[in-house]
This record gives structure tokens, C-alpha cells and sequence, in this order.
């Protein structure tokens, strides 16, 4: 692997992180016409759309799908649907930084839980630290942190975590990326009953279509587009621990774009939040290897380490 394959790799998955962030900012600004479920539910539906037709190109056949096929699906797209909705339903009501930072703990309490290993219990109570912190600051500040909306992103982080499993399932039954389409445009119609009616505001401004497709392309297509290329030219490890630098980047992204100031505290915060999804990550790794290295075992004997997730779980992006 030489050194301008990792090059172009690092700044791929840097771009999706501020592309992301970037869609994350522009969708805040259409909060006050469309409500945040309403933006969800659009951009999960244009998105969704936008994937299946890119995948028919390349012949998937969704009515070919056996029903587990689909129940998999289907749960992906509610994992979508919960991921996407409460977390803009959080940067609604608090800081794009804080939201991330505190939705991160969900894929970080998965890959501990999953692990089964005392020693992630360690980046777990790092990232415990750093929502105490947060508190503490929240306290300590003039305007403290809206509950609600602290609640949101938590609810998000749980959903993020589901969303890692069932995309790990689809992605091993559902070639290429027809499933993860269907399940947008799943989730999309999931929040039809919350979403709905601020969508529908979108015929009453029309001159907000543009913004829409803009949080579409910069929240979705782009992200994927570029983590898609990334993960050709990087290791899984490199390309997870480079995602665990999205709470720093969602700190620059709204104090650039929304005007979202922060203290030293935050910094700390954000810093605890890393450090804890750069430690899973690289146990997860330690654990790969391990796995690769264990000799195989004799007939009648039991391997030392299961198949399956355990301790293998590397940061999704939404």
C-alpha cells in the first residue's frame, strides 16, 4: 500500500466527515420551516431514491429478496429512521459538537459490550467522564443544554448502534448497495406520520428545494460516495479511527457555519469522546488479529474466540 493510496484515503474520509457535518449545518437552517422530522423524512426519501436507482444500474434485484432478506432490510431502515430523526431532532435544540459528542457513546457501548473485554470498560468510563463534563459545563453555563434535546442525541447514539448491526447484516446477504437504499426509503416512509406534515411545508417554499438537495447530497451521497473509496485504499482500523475525529470536526463545522461558540471545557469533552472511539477502535483491531493469528482448532474443539461481531465492531458512519 504506498503512501499516496493512504494520502488520498485520509483526506477521502476527512472530506465525508466535513461533508457530513456541512449537510448537518445546512439542514439546522430549515428547521424553523420544515421541523426537524420533516428534513429527516425528506432526506432519507430523496436519498433512498437516489441509491436505488444508482443500484438498479448495477442489476439489483430487490424482488428477489427472501423474507429474512427483507425483515433485515426493514430493520436497517428503522434504525435510519431513529438514528437520523432524533439526532437533527437533538441539533435542534443544542449545539451540532454536544450532539455528536454525546451520540458517539452508543457505538462506543456497543463495541465494549461486544468486545466482552475489561479493558473497554476503560474507554467507556472515558467517554462517561467526558458526558459529566458536559453536564458540569452545562451547570456552569448562562444557558445551559436543552434536556430534550441532550435525550435526542443519546436516543440517536442507541439507534446508531442498532444501525451497525443490521447494516453489518445486510451488507453480508444484499450485494451492493440496492439494500441500504430500500432501507432509506423504508425509514423515509416510517417517519411519514412525524414528518409528514413539515415536509409537506416544502410546497408552501419552494425556494428551499435546493437546500433540501443540498442537505441530501451532502449528508448522504457525497459521505458514502467518499467512505466507499476510502475504505479501498485504507485499512478498516486507519478508516475507524480517522471517523473518531467527527466530534472535532462537528465543533469547527458549527462554530464556522451556526455561530457556535465553545469553552475549554467542551474541548475536553470532545477530546475524552476521541480518545475513547480511538481506544475502541484500536482494541477491536488487537482482537482481529488475535482471531487471525489463533490456530485453528482440531476436530471436536472449540475455537478460543466465537465467530461473529465480537469484539470487531468499528464507527459507522450515519
Amino acid at each position: 500500500m504506498t503512501s499516496q493510496r493512504i494520502s488520498s484515503g485520509v483526506a477521502l474520509v476527512v472530506g465525508s466527515c466535513i461533508s457530513l457535518q456541512m449537510g448537518a449545518a445546512v439542514a439546522v437552517q430549515l428547521f424553523p420551516s420544515l421541523g426537524s422530522w420533516g428534513v429527516t423524512t425528506l432526506r432519507l426519501g430523496v436519498a433512498g431514491l437516489v441509491v436505488i436507482i444508482l443500484s438498479l444500474a448495477t442489476r439489483a434485484t430487490p424482488w428477489t429478496w427472501s423474507g429474512r432478506t427483507w425483515l433485515a432490510v426493514t430493520v436497517l431502515g428503522a434504525s435510519l429512521a431513529g438514528m437520523n430523526g432524533f439526532f437533527f431532532a437533538a441539533i435542534e435544540r443544542i449545539p451540532l459538537s454536544v450532539a455528536v459528542a454525546v451520540e458517539f457513546t452508543g457505538p462506543l457501548v456497543l463495541a465494549a459490550v461486544l468486545s466482552r473485554r475489561a479493558r473497554d470498560l476503560v474507554w467507556v468510563g472515558c467517554a462517561a467522564l467526558g458526558m459529566v463534563l458536559l453536564g458540569v459545563e452545562s451547570w456552569l453555563a448562562a444557558d445551559s443544554l436543552d434536556v430534550t434535546g441532550v435525550i435526542f442525541a443519546a436516543v440517536a447514539g442507541v439507534f446508531w448502534a442498532l444501525y451497525i448491526l443490521a447494516n453489518a447484516k445486510v451488507g453480508s446477504t444484499v450485494p451492493g448497495v440496492g439494500g441500504l437504499g430500500v432501507a432509506m426509503l423504508i425509514g423515509g416512509l416510517m417517519l411519514l406520520p412525524v414528518g409528514a406534515p413539515g415536509a409537506m411545508q416544502l410546497g408552501a417554499h419552494p425556494q428551499l428545494v435546493w437546500f433540501v438537495l443540498t442537505v441530501v447530497l451532502f449528508s448522504s451521497v457525497v459521505p458514502y460516495s467518499l467512505e466507499l473509496s476510502a475504505l479501498r485504499r485504507l485499512p478498516a482500523p486507519v478508516f475507524s479511527v480517522l471517523l473518531s475525529l467527527e466530534p472535532a470536526v462537528a465543533a469547527v463545522a458549527g462554530w464556522i457555519l451556526l455561530d457556535q461558540t465553545f469553552g475549554w471545557l467542551r474541548v475536553v469533552v470532545l477530546l475524552l469522546v476521541i480518545a475513547a472511539s480511538v481506544g475502541t477502535t484500536r482494541t477491536a483491531a488487537t482482537v482481529k488479529n488475535e482471531i487471525i493469528t489463533d490456530p485453528a482448532p482440531q476436530p471436536g474443539q472449540s475455537s478460543s474466540v466465537e465467530s461473529g461481531a465480537g469484539g470487531d465492531v468499528s464507527l459507522a458512519s450515519r
